[in-house]
């Protein structure tokens, strides 16, 4: 048995998708997804006007899209055209199913006409991010530079994901504040991460209780 511990939103969180932030395990979609759905929701609420959170999951299926009229369907609902910043998680997974080994993450910013690619291990997942760029340009209709950004860097093999919702956080954060996305890659240490993991465990438990 695999009880679900959370349903927030869209998301559906069961027993093993939480015990992956309680040691030393790489992050699913699932988690990810409800991370997403949280800022969107409640933690940027007052964003819901200018930024959009893509689920792993559409961000996947955009990535093989096999046209344009079928990319329509999932992303006219969202309203890009009029979204300043749009985030989405991009995995490594080759096939239309989220999964792989991998995480990173890949924001279009409408006010300087850019795809900034955050990735903390070096730019491995830049082909899967240009792909999901590519389609999105199609879509936006217009030429989008794609920017390889400094991120800060994983230590390990298994933190790729809490570094997509730290990254993801920090930047909204400074959206809020300074009114623009800048990371500040000094606070977002491999000891800032493993307490992240303790706080969104939490942040779960809690919203489970409520």
């Amino acid at each position: 048995m695999d009880p679900v511990v959370l349903s927030f939103q869209d998301s559906l969180l069961r027993r093993s998708d939480v015990a992956l932030l309680s040691g030393p395990h790489w992050l699913n979609d699932q988690v990810i997804g409800f991370a997403f759905e949280y800022f969107a929701a409640e933690r940027f609420k007052s964003l819901s006007e200018k930024v959009c959170f893509i689920s792993p999951e559409v961000a996947q299926f955009i990535k093989y899209a096999s046209s344009q009229e079928e990319l329509a369907v999932f992303l006219e609902p969202l309203s890009l055209a009029t979204r300043q910043w749009v985030f989405l998680p991009v995995n490594d997974n080759a096939n239309q199913t989220a999964g792989g080994s991998h995480w990173s993450l890949l924001l279009y910013q409408r006010d300087t006409s850019q795809f900034t690619h955050f990735d903390s291990q070096n730019g491995g997942n830049a082909l899967h991010a240009r792909r999901i760029a590519a389609k999105l340009e199609a879509f936006l209709a217009e030429k989008v530079p794609f920017v390889e950004e400094q991120s800060p860097s994983q230590q390990n093999s298994f933190d790729c994901g809490m570094y997509v919702i730290c990254n993801a956080e920090a930047l909204c954060e400074s959206v809020r504040v300074e009114g623009c996305p800048l990371l500040p890659a000094q606070i977002i240490t491999p000891t800032y991460i493993t307490r992240k993991r303790t706080e969104w465990y939490s942040l779960i438990q809690r919203l489970a209780k409520e």
